[in-house]
């Protein structure tokens, strides 16, 4: 049996060589707009516009996707964070070390916090949230991923606790640090999910008060807060946090609404702030933008190589070498986002970029067509063999592909016919998205995937996430199934060495693109609009969610 000898539990920012090293040289996500200006103000009301798909379950433990999140952000909090330079900073968690081996890792807890329920927060309901996150029932599919590798969790006493992993795990901190696994009140928890969804309990700056479906939800102020990460408690000694009374988080669909009402002075702070709208707002000096891609994997499109047509590598790489998809982000973003050539986002520092294999070349594609035997044309013009046309669903989900995504999608099915695909785009809500990907009815699929760091690569193209999650949802929609792949990313998720971790996850990423099992397309947009009567807003370094923890409105 291995050791696993701990040293003392030390400062987390000291945690061991091989982490620290690591983590400092991570670009974080997150973001913030200008500094703000004169003294913060106490009171007020905030209204925040969401463009994104209203959750079905304000519980970010449940399915676990980035609308939960945006909202999570303000009432829950996690075990670690990491500060503006990438370096994983305590948070819940106040020190932690792990065992040589990596299979035992101790937390530390503060002992003075309180959830808003007034259960306390300890070693148990550090417990009571894991075994939650890894339970069946909740169906959770981002956290469940991140968490896999948590074996048992033990309460050595009340703010001391331990995690048994059932292999290393290099990224534990980077998931821990994520609201999709953030801590809730394990009495609350034993509510039904029902009740929990409604309105989960936390220790973050505020409550969730009411929820009125398809309209808004309202978050009140928590008057006992004392939690705030690390990095943020020390650049606000002395204030007291939030300094709004209260948040009103209003879910308005329609873009140009939502711009209408900030401008207005309906709301104060809109999210999902579309191309044009942004090049609108650079010239009212009453507007800001706060700029904050995502971490994790960047906007791509996959390929399904787990059945025909593109389990032939050959009709994939005809697929990428047909489509010019730099015209069409230059011409439809208006400067907002930058094309990719990598699986990961750019503020992911591993990421690897390729972009000869991206550049457009019909004759080679036409080539490669003929080879795989698609080599007749219907009246169409469509590509056919053995009487079958080459023909390529592609479900869009209308709530989380932009407008400007989805004239991209329809310029790529008009490169691609030109070589005799039919892409047939099929726009949907993300219920009936979600149902079509469980049938496997997909060839094409854009699927947005947010977590801190490269191990996001695991979870997206190890041949473990061809199967579902407890939500049904399963992560490798591009259906990688390669031994060589999964045993890369197996090594690089155990290592804690930086440099080979680095190495592993490289060598990875160029599998995945020299297979052609994705065409990168540009980063996870985060771009937010607020009134320049908002000040103190900033963008979480994790997920880089907006946090109005020390956000206030100048009267």
């Amino acid at each position: 049996m291995p050791s696993r000898r701990f040293s003392r539990p030390r400062a987390a920012v000291v945690v061991t060589a091989a982490v620290a090293l690591l983590l400092a040289a991570c670009s974080p996500g997150g973001g913030t707009s200008s500094e703000p200006s004169g003294e913060p103000v106490t009171g007020g009301t905030l209204t925040y516009a969401s463009g994104d798909a209203e959750p079905s379950c304000l519980d970010p433990h449940v399915g676990g996707n980035y609308p939960q999140a945006l909202i999570a952000t303000q009432y829950l909090e996690s075990l670690v964070s990491l500060d503006e330079d990438g370096e994983v900073v305590p948070w819940l968690a106040t020190e932690w070390d792990a065992s040589d081996d990596g299979l035992e890792w101790e937390f530390t807890l503060r002992d003075d916090v309180t959830f808003t329920d007034g259960t306390p927060f300890d070693a148990e309901a550090v417990a009571a949230n894991i075994a939650h996150v890894q339970d069946p029932a909740t169906a959770s599919s981002t956290g469940y991923l991140a968490l896999a590798k948590i074996k048992d969790v033990v309460a050595v006493d009340d703010h001391l606790v331990r995690f048994e992993m059932s292999a290393p795990d290099s990224a534990l901190l980077e998931s821990l640090s994520q609201v999709w696994v953030a801590m809730e009140s394990p009495t609350a928890l034993e509510r039904s999910q029902e009740d929990n969804c409604a309105a989960p309990v936390g220790t973050g700056p505020f409550v969730v008060d009411t929820w009125e479906r398809q309209d808004s939800v309202t978050l009140v102020r928590n008057d006992d807060y004392n939690s705030p990460p690390a990095d943020v408690a020390e650049a606000t000694e002395g204030s007291d946090l939030p300094y709004l009374d209260s948040i009103v988080w209003r879910f308005i669909p329609d873009s140009a609404s939502r711009y209408a009402a900030l401008q207005s002075g309906e709301v104060q702070v809109i999210d999902n702030a579309q191309p044009d709208t942004i090049k609108s707002a650079e010239s009212d000096d009453a507007i800001e933008e706060l700029d904050a891609p995502r971490p994790g994997a960047s906007n791509r499109i996959e390929l399904n190589s787990g059945k025909a047509p593109f389990d032939d590598e050959r009709v994939r790489e005809a697929f990428i070498r047909s489509v010019n998809v730099d015209d069409g982000i230059q011409s439809l973003f208006f400067g907002t986002a930058e094309r990719s050539y990598s699986p990961l986002s750019s503020v992911e520092p591993l990421g690897l970029s390729l972009p000869d294999l991206f550049a457009v070349d019909t004759d080679g594609a036409s080539t490669l067509l003929d080879d795989a035997g698609w080599d007749e044309r219907d009246a169409d013009g469509y590509r056919v063999k053995d009487g079958e046309r080459l023909t390529l669903d592609f479900p869009v989900s209308t709530n989380q592909s932009i407008p400007a995504e989805q004239s991209l999608f329809e310029q790529v099915q008009a490169d691609a016919k030109t070589e005799g695909f039919e892409i047939k785009l099929q726009p949907l809500d993300l219920s009936s998205w979600y149902g079509v990907l469980a049938e496997n009815e997909y060839d094409l699929v854009s699927a947005p995937y947010t977590k801190v760091g490269p191990d996001v690569l695991r979870i997206l193209y190890h041949s473990d996430s061809i199967t579902p999650a407890p939500s049904g949802y399963f992560a490798n929609l591009a259906q990688v199934d390669d031994a060589d792949l999964d045993e890369l990313l197996t090594q690089a998720s155990a290592t804690s060495d930086a440099g080979e971790r680095a190495s592993l996850y490289e060598e990875a990423q160029r599998i995945i693109l020299e297979g052609y099992y994705i065409l990168p397309l540009y980063d996870q947009q985060n771009h937010f609009l607020r009134s320049s009567a908002v000040q103190g807003l900033r963008a979480m370094p994790t997920v880089s969610t907006p946090t109005f923890a020390g956000a206030w409105l100048v009267p």
